[in-house]
């Protein structure tokens, strides 16, 4: 992405961490022009957080869904839209959006994408140890790249954020979906060397080399 906006409470630590930030304290549409907004992560139960995302999903630019934010998650306001949405639950969330139980979810992965595609109308990423990505029609992509090491805490905000960026960058939802779980995966295999565990950030700082090995495989 060309620059990062960040909307929240938090803006002083997100500053100091990455002092290129944009930061506002909110509501999302004050905040400034964008060409895509990830929300959720993070986000928690605080006061106006229900409120932010139904701010941005009011917005005309695409937006990706993820943790805090799908929780209550209202179907006719994604699906009442004018541009695309992007969902990436792992199965306990997809459960709740289903209101059906987690083993059902991870026992019928294929099943639960596309019912969740069709009854948001959204491209929806459901994360696991099979990334499945589902627009709405076609087939289920299923991302070859995932490994292990990735079932750690802040891995699937990563994946948001590099989602997000893609979406930003104009790809449709289903490729941006795809194409960040695929990075994703490769940037987890090269943090870890395929044996070792692997932080969030160390997953982040990989994504570089990842994208280079994409772009020139010699």
């Amino acid at each position: 992405a060309g620059a990062v906006r960040y909307v929240g409470a938090g803006g002083d630590a997100v500053l100091a961490a990455h002092p290129e930030t944009l930061v506002h304290t909110g509501p999302p549409q004050k905040a400034g022009r964008v060409q895509a907004w990830v929300v959720g992560p993070g986000l928690g139960e605080e006061p106006g957080a229900r409120e932010a995302v139904a701010d941005v999903l009011a917005s005309d630019v695409p937006v990706l869904v993820d943790a805090d934010g799908l929780r209550g998650l209202d179907p006719e306001a994604v699906r009442g839209r004018s541009a695309p949405t992007v969902l990436t639950p792992h199965a306990g969330e997809a459960a709740a959006l289903l209101s059906a139980p987690r083993e059902e979810v991870e026992a019928g992965r294929l099943a639960a994408v596309r019912e969740l595609s069709a009854r948001f109308g959204a491209t929806v990423l459901l994360k696991g140890s099979t990334t499945l990505v589902h627009g709405g029609t076609g087939p289920v992509r299923v991302n070859p790249t995932g490994t292990s090491w990735l079932a750690t805490a802040g891995s699937g905000d990563v994946l948001s954020g590099l989602a997000g960026s893609l979406l930003a960058a104009g790809l449709p939802p289903v490729d941006a979906a795809s194409c960040a779980a695929y990075l994703h995966g490769l940037a987890a295999r090269r943090a870890s060397s395929g044996t070792a565990p692997v932080t969030a950030t160390e997953v982040a700082g990989a994504l570089r080399g990842a994208w280079r090995d994409v772009r020139d495989p010699s």
